[in-house]
């Protein structure tokens, strides 16, 4: 337990400022921080899928911005993307086409991907030519700074930052855990 209490802790619980899958009452809430540019996060996509397929309505997820601009040029802009996407209400739509789509995130990428996934196009460039959600991807890489994340993926379970791996059966064990 009191490896448990080492752990760094989310500071900005999740609320319905994030993007969730999973109904409010689940007993587990797993939050991923992550990058669209990122290889790592890209595997851990069918992983988590796998996770709420198997947990159902026992779990809650939550997904938050943590572009890592340094070594990824496109990250920042294409959680903009997703942002804009979310705004017309498809936000995880656009956000599987991202990963999926990994090593093409040009904002004719973007562009593309908007139509394919059914967006008002000339609103989706309008918000990404005008930055319209930099600030929301600013806040949840800021809250990511503030609890503790360093890179990606970083998962916290039920608030509490989960140091090991992400595969299903590592994800499934730290959420049992937490129970």
């Amino acid at each position: 337990m009191s490896a448990l209490l080492d752990r760094p802790r989310l500071t900005v619980p999740v609320s319905e400022r994030d993007h969730i899958l999973g109904p409010e009452t689940a007993l587990v809430t797993l939050l991923e921080y992550g990058d669209y540019e990122c290889p790592f996060c890209r595997a851990a996509q069918p992983s988590v899928k796998q996770v709420l397929q198997a947990l159902g309505d026992e779990l809650r997820f939550a997904y938050r911005h943590f572009p890592l601009t340094q070594i990824h040029p496109h990250a920042a802009l294409a959680a903009e993307a997703a942002e804009a996407a979310g705004a017309q209400g498809r936000f995880w739509d656009l956000h599987d086409m991202l990963f999926t789509n990994q090593a093409r995130l040009s904002i004719e990428d973007l562009l593309v991907y908007a139509q394919l996934v059914g967006l008002d196009l000339d609103r989706f460039a309008l918000d990404l030519e005008q930055h319209t959600y930099r600030p929301k991807v600013r806040e949840d890489f800021m809250s990511g700074i503030r609890s503790g994340v360093n890179g990606t993926p970083t998962f916290f379970v039920n608030g509490i930052r989960h140091n090991g791996g992400f595969t299903p059966e590592e994800l499934i064990e730290a959420i049992r855990d937490a129970v």
